[in-house]
């Protein structure tokens, strides 16, 4: 018998990842608890097998939940289930120590197989997730080559933008007119496939690890 926890505010989701999770003959929901403070306090007493975690909890987030959850108990195995798909939280979350990573949209079939698999030594995550995750690995190499596509003129004034410099302050040290650094930047927005100040300076610090 796999033993399961639920970690989600919402009551009617939680009582239906309970009411799913139960549909299967050999698991059994041992608690189910609202907040990441409520899951600190009983998970460690009920020591379940794999807990359900939602990331967007009141307090404290469910990604900080995980990490103190697996300072308890090591072998504690998470599944984040949420609605959150940006490769910021999911690499937060695995960093933290979940093994999984399930979107709230997934099919109560998809949720037992994901809990299944964790069972047996895997790392289930959904579609998307696992396609943003290999995406994640690509990137770097990708962002350096569209770098080394910039001018000298382009890095310069890219490497000022990271940095934190605004436009009439990258003139000043450069001795360009405003103008002329919007010029160059809409340049280099193109060149990278971006379209802001912070897109542009996510990828330049990407590409050099910076």
């Amino acid at each position: 018998m796999t033993t399961v926890a639920i970690v989600e505010d919402n009551r009617i989701i939680r009582e239906s990842l309970a009411e799913f999770v139960e549909a299967d003959p050999e698991c059994r929901v041992v608690c189910a608890c609202a907040t990441a403070e409520e899951a600190l306090r009983t998970i460690p007493r009920h020591r379940p097998d794999i807990v359900l975690m939602d990331i967007q909890l009141p307090n404290q987030s469910g990604i900080e939940c995980t990490a103190q959850l697996k300072q308890l108990l090591p072998d504690l195995q998470i599944i984040m289930v949420t609605v959150y798909e940006d490769t910021d939280r999911i690499f937060k979350a695995l960093r933290a120590g979940a093994c999984g990573y399930l979107l709230k949209r997934c099919t109560p079939e998809e949720l037992r197989a994901a809990i299944h698999e964790v069972r047996q030594g895997g790392a289930p995550m959904s579609r998307e997730i696992a396609r943003k995750v290999i995406a994640s690995f690509r990137e770097p190499v990708t962002a350096a080559a569209q770098v080394e596509e910039l001018s000298p003129r382009e890095r310069e004034i890219l490497e000022l933008l990271a940095a934190g410099h605004s436009n009439k302050e990258i003139a000043q040290r450069l001795g360009l007119t405003d103008g002329t650094v919007r010029w160059h930047l809409r340049h280099v927005y193109h060149k990278l496939h971006v379209r802001s100040r912070i897109e542009a300076a996510l990828k330049f610090r990407s590409a050099t690890g910076t």
